[in-house]
């Protein structure tokens, strides 16, 4: 496969079993051969949208002892700024050429899971931005349960299967900025040839080349979305749980030609992540005599704190 398929969520909340099937079908099969698509018809308006990119675009222009206030200790980056350069790619010494900031779960009704994430942190020079976010957060984690409802059907199970453990999940929304390159990186990329630790991600800003993903030739192809787009992959999490029948495909950032290395690139993924306690162990369905059981038991929660400290934002 050398292009991502474009599928339409609208197909699939539609009230037409026909089209309901083929979306199902067309991402099922989508992400068994390249792990990536992009979608149309999610739930992010255009001044939602345009309202993010705003107000994530003013706080990476704050200056940098600014944004260092918001770089909280001891919680591996899950919550506020994450400055240049502090997180690498599994394998990798070099820090990828990027800055970050962590939204996370808005956690509802729920004492034990309010008190095991960490909260959210408030950034007072911008009024709208943590609200900005919090909304952007709410409607890609919809948009998020969608999309797992048509892969759970795709693998023979209940189709709210994934609900349970997504609500209230540890979920990410992760406004990127990388800076312009200055001098000639040595090693060091916009962000590392990856695979992505949770369920699903679903990325804004994939317009334009940069991101590009790995075929199953070991080929490189440019990931690139229309502007009414969300680029969607598998993540490990995912891919455990099936027996590897849904790929999480390697992809990376490259650097801008030389020419464009004065210009930042702004890049947000919302990562899906259930609750912590949700098991990863393969599922029933997905194991035979031609695809044996490859992956251990795990917990989702033990699997991310085992990810966090191979990419080092945190120490085991």
């Amino acid at each position: 496969m050398n292009s991502i398929p474009s599928v339409n969520l609208n197909d699939f909340i539609s009230n037409d079993p026909i089209k309901k099937q083929q979306f199902v079908d067309q991402i099922g099969k989508a992400y068994e051969e390249i792990g990536f698509v992009a979608l149309k018809g999610h739930f992010l308006n255009e001044q939602l949208v345009s309202d993010l990119y705003s107000e994530v675009k003013a706080f990476f222009d704050l200056q940098a002892e600014v944004k260092a206030k918001y770089e909280i200790a001891g919680i591996g980056g899950q919550r506020g700024y994450t400055s240049f350069g502090k997180e690498h790619a599994k394998g990798k010494k070099e820090g990828d050429l990027k800055e970050f900031w962590h939204f996370g779960q808005y956690v509802e009704e729920d004492d034990k899971l309010a008190s095991e994430y960490p909260n959210n942190v408030t950034v007072t020079e911008l009024k709208r931005f943590n609200d900005v976010g919090k909304e952007a957060y709410k409607m890609l984690e919809k948009t998020a349960q969608y999309v797992l409802r048509a892969l759970a059907l795709y693998l023979n199970l209940d189709e709210t299967y994934f609900d349970a453990y997504i609500k209230n999940g540890n979920s990410i929304l992760r406004p990127i900025h990388y800076p312009p390159i200055k001098t000639e990186p040595k090693e060091a990329v916009r962000a590392a040839a990856h695979g992505d630790i949770n369920l699903i991600t679903l990325l804004m800003g994939a317009q334009g080349r940069g991101l590009q993903v790995q075929n199953n030739d070991g080929e490189w192809i440019d990931a690139i979305a229309e502007a009414d787009e969300l680029m969607i992959n598998v993540g490990d999490m995912l891919s455990r749980h099936t027996n590897n029948k849904l790929k999480s495909t390697i992809h990376r950032v490259i650097n801008p030609p030389k020419e464009l290395w004065g210009t930042s690139r702004y890049s947000i993924p919302f990562f899906m992540h259930p609750v912590s306690d949700m098991k990863l162990d393969v599922l029933d369905n997905c194991i035979d005599a031609a695809h044996p059981k490859q992956f251990e038991d795990i917990t989702a929660g033990e699997f991310l704190h085992e990810r966090l400290v191979e990419l080092g934002l945190i120490k085991d």
